[in-house]
């Protein structure tokens, strides 16, 4: 991401089914998400008003509700989500997310597994 205005979210802790593997076809299991919008925070910055930002609690929403629909892979969902979140406020030039399983399911001790991915809007998209 370039030098510019960021917003961040840490930690975004939700369940979802997502995986291959038979058990993981049929529970939701923990995951972990971590944005980095990339926003112009500058009217925000002199003015003190929400409505000149990003509504982090929206974009949470939009993030959690675009993990439904049990994915195979984790790069699928990190994808969707990324476009949902894109895609909720023209404001948003840039996400950065970080997606990790708590538990995967490999026969190792593993603190996560997971997929960091980086998407623009496209110039014309109405962003």
């Amino acid at each position: 991401m370039s030098d510019v205005d960021r917003l961040e979210l840490s930690g975004l802790a939700f369940t979802a089914v997502v995986g291959v593997l038979p058990e993981e076809r049929t529970r939701a299991q923990p995951l972990r998400a971590d944005l980095v919008l990339e926003v112009d925070l500058s009217a925000a910055g002199r003015t003190d008003r929400l409505e000149d930002t990003v509504d982090y609690g929206m974009v949470c929403d939009v993030a959690v509700q675009a993990s439904a629909g049990a994915p195979k892979l984790l790069e699928h969902m990190a994808e969707t989500m990324v476009a949902a979140v894109l895609g909720c406020d023209s404001r948003i030039s840039a996400v950065e997310l970080h997606l990790a399983k708590l538990r995967p399911p490999v026969p190792h001790a593993l603190d996560g597994a997971g997929v960091r991915i980086v998407r623009r809007s496209v110039a014309g998209d109405g962003h």
